[in-house]
């Protein structure tokens, strides 16, 4: 099928820097466009060419209504846009309007940056799964302020597990506040991009953005707040039961972490994985996973992921493999230290059994 569209003043800010907007439009909708002198020609399948031409007139409705695609916002809601079946531009242009906070307006950029947003707002607790820069933790501060400007909630909770100091703050020097803001600073990060400095100070003085270390939450009720808890891959499963039951009235929790960046010592489990596993059939949670197509730091970024995924991939086998091929090698009563290990719990449970 074969639609022609004819081109309208200033619309070749669609196209993009070097048309790479066009390109993403024809590899996601498997279409081809070509740009004629007074026409822009679309060429696929009849629905794939309705859902360009949709683009276009989406885009026209939206300039003479006055509204501007800020710093690369176009092309992320295109990306959402080619990847989701049931996305529009307008639905996304009117989405991030909703979401506007001052000095920012959060527009998702990648299909499950979307889920995770729709996610916060229909449920009280979401987790965020996924690797690092994803816009996990940007994304829930950015909801959260949302909600407090909008009053919807009275403060914000922000927590983070001090692994590193093995939660044993007081070596560190200072105030509470002092000892914890290194394990903070990427929620600091993502509320001045979002606030103005002054602002963000204020709350904090007044404590409606309230630092609240996972040690000292056990006993409390989170009543009318949005509360935040990152890494949580480095909570124990003590911790992680803890944080999810101080849910209170009107309240929304948001659970962000990386499983592939565990710093916990290897007796204990992740606190995170066990959730996941524990909590995926209760009703009123939703978990959202993310991967390296989501990844929105440089573009570098996205395929080191990628390339750690793959060794990883490769190294397990190959790991198996030597262990087995060593103790197939091995004499006759000697066996790798590993299955020695094993040989010996076994032994040992038998024992005081």
């Amino acid at each position: 099928m074969k639609k022609s569209i004819g081109i309208s003043p200033n619309i070749e800010t669609l196209f993009g820097t070097r048309d790479e907007n066009v390109r993403l439009l024809e590899d996601g909708l498997n279409i081809t466009i070509n740009l004629r002198s007074n026409a822009v020609e679309l060429e696929g399948a009849a629905r794939d060419v309705a859902r360009a031409e949709q683009v276009f007139v989406d885009y026209e409705s939206l300039r003479r209504s006055g509204y501007t695609f800020n710093n690369g916002d176009l092309n992320s809601m295109l990306r959402v846009l080619t990847s989701d079946p049931s996305a529009t531009l307008r639905g996304l242009a009117d989405a991030g309007r909703q979401r506007s906070l001052g000095r920012r307006t959060v527009q998702p950029k990648s299909g499950n940056q979307r889920r995770y947003l729709e996610a916060i707002e229909k449920h009280d607790m979401v987790f965020g799964v996924g690797p690092a820069g994803t816009g996990k933790t940007y994304l829930a501060v950015a909801m959260a302020i949302s909600a407090l400007l909008a009053k919807r909630v009275n403060r914000i909770i922000l927590a983070r597990p001090a692994v590193e100091a093995g939660e044993r703050l007081g070596f560190l020097p200072g105030t509470l506040q002092d000892k914890i803001d290194p394990y903070l600073r990427p929620l600091y990060d993502a509320m001045y991009d979002m606030l103005d400095p002054e602002k963000v100070d204020r709350y904090l003085e007044k404590n409606v953005i309230e630092i609240a270390p996972i040690a000292f939450m056990r006993g409390r009720t989170l009543n009318d707040s949005f509360v935040i808890l990152d890494e949580a891959q480095n909570t124990t499963s003590e911790q992680m039961k803890m944080f999810v039951t101080r849910l209170g009235f009107n309240s929304k929790a948001v659970i962000t972490g990386d499983v592939t960046q565990i710093d916990l010592p290897n007796a204990r489990r992740s606190g995170l994985l066990e959730a996941i596993d524990v909590l995926k059939c209760v009703d009123g949670l939703a978990f959202v996973h993310f991967d390296e197509t989501d990844v929105v730091r440089h573009h570098l970024v996205q395929r080191i992921v990628r390339a750690y995924d793959e060794h990883k991939t490769r190294a397990e086998p190959q790991m198996l493999l030597l262990t087995e091929t060593r103790n197939a090698e091995a004499p006759a009563g000697e066996k790798t230290p590993s299955a020695a290990g094993n040989s010996d719990r076994v032994a040992s449970t038998e024992s005081k059994g």
